[in-house]
């Protein structure tokens, strides 16, 4: 006779971390992602972390955006900190690497290292064969870790044509993210000039000096340069439009934003604040890239109802949507495309970007506010004639990127809820 005996013990496997967070993203994504009824179907016990996870079920179709990171990354990036130099290293039109961006806690910004300068060799290595390779790989190792107390040392052609060396530690600093903010004296009048970075919380100090000293000015135009911008904090934006926009819209729609099905109840209206120092400008020039994404271009798309906005450079990003963030414990930080943006009247949907009136390619070979810099001197012929010039800046080509870029890099609007 045969028989068969259960066993009396059954082997239970707790869930690893990682999967205990997989397992709360794809709850998440089931209720707050603004194309859950899009995604693909997928078993989640087929991922071991939520990484693999959210690209599996990220609908492809719109969505270049969503991620994960890990909540100290989270929490770096929202206070401006990082390990490094502080700075961007680009590629110009004669194949000559050069600093396309840095900060002022930079040490090399200390030295006098300012955008523009050419980058011919690091720690002996020539750089322009590895930028023309777009060899990210080798230059990172050339480079090194962000690590505090790694010590590198550039071969630096400064804009007088003399060679220099310095040697740098990479250290923690907080950056800056108003980068210039100056005036310019035209035949049109008073031109405040600033250069944004990011849209993160510290941001409003910096606003509040820049639109301050723009105040005190009396500017009549002003000249945005938003062109290494991928976004950040939606209430940064909204105060910073509210210097732009004026008194007379304060307490007015700014943006509308709009949940999935499941969260109507989120819905919400962003208006204008009352801010100290408000313009009255009618025109605004803003300098624009590929990587000029989300918050910024948001900041375009609010403030165009009630401004004459003109673009130079190249065409956005195209990202009329944003996120909210979601924590999981202290090890992760989901960013969900969770809602879409318009304008107060209610035009959005700019997936394809805004393209300029005018396509000038990004020079790095002049600092921000030299007026021989071809983006800022297509904005200053605007302003001072009305329109584009005839001169043949036209680029309608993906440019070089930059290779290594030191600055935090969630380029997105967020909307913060701590689930």
């Amino acid at each position: 006779m045969l028989s068969c005996k259960k066993n009396s013990k059954t082997s239970i496997v707790a869930p690893t971390a990682d999967e205990e967070a997989r397992d709360y993203l794809y709850d998440a994504m089931n209720e707050y992602y603004f194309w859950y009824n899009l995604m693909p179907t997928v078993v989640k016990t087929d991922y071991t972390n939520p990484y693999d996870l959210l690209e599996a079920m990220r609908y492809k179709t719109l969505d270049r955006w969503s991620f994960v990171e890990t909540y100290d990354e989270y929490v770096a990036e929202t206070t401006g900190t990082f390990v490094g130099h502080g700075i961007s290293l680009g590629l110009d039109a004669s194949n000559q690497v050069r600093i396309a961006e840095i900060y002022q806690g930079s040490p090399l910004y200390t030295s006098g290292v300012r955008r523009g300068w050419i980058v011919k060799k690091l720690n002996g290595t020539d750089l322009a064969p590895i930028f023309i390779a777009r060899n990210g790989t080798a230059y990172n190792q050339l480079i090194g870790a962000s690590t505090a107390g790694i010590t590198n040392t550039f071969l630096f052609q400064t804009p007088a044509g003399k060679d220099t060396t310095i040697s740098s530690t990479k250290t923690s600093f907080t950056l800056n993210t108003v980068i210039a903010a100056d005036t310019l004296h035209l035949k049109s009048g008073i031109t405040g000039h600033l250069v944004f970075d990011q849209f993160i919380p510290p941001s409003n100090a910096e606003l509040y000096n820049a639109f301050s000293y723009f105040f005190a000015n009396n500017i009549t135009d002003l000249i945005v340069d938003l062109r290494y911008n991928g976004g950040g904090d939606l209430s940064v934006l909204t105060n910073m439009a509210s210097y732009v926009a004026g008194a007379s819209k304060a307490s007015t729609p700014f943006l509308k934003l709009t949940f999935n099905d499941k969260n109507t109840s989120h819905n919400v209206t962003y208006n204008f604040n009352t801010v100290n120092f408000p313009m009255n400008l009618s025109r605004m020039v803003v300098i624009t890239t590929r990587g000029t994404a989300s918050a910024s271009e948001d900041f375009i798309n609010g403030l165009k109802p009630g401004i004459n906005i003109t673009t130079i450079g190249d065409t956005t990003n195209g990202k009329p949507v944003g996120m909210i963030g979601i924590q999981y414990k202290s090890s992760y930080m989901y960013w969900p495309i969770s809602f879409s943006l318009v304008n107060s009247q209610n035009q959005g949907d700019f997936y394809k970007g805004f393209a300029p009136a005018k396509y000038v390619a990004d020079d790095i070979t002049h600092d921000w506010s030299d007026r021989n810099e071809a983006c800022l001197s297509e904005a200053i012929y605007f302003l001072e004639h009305g329109n584009v010039s005839g001169r043949s800046l036209q680029v309608n080509q993906p440019q070089k990127p930059v290779i290594f870029n030191e600055k935090p890099t969630r380029n997105n609007n967020v909307y913060i809820i701590n689930k």
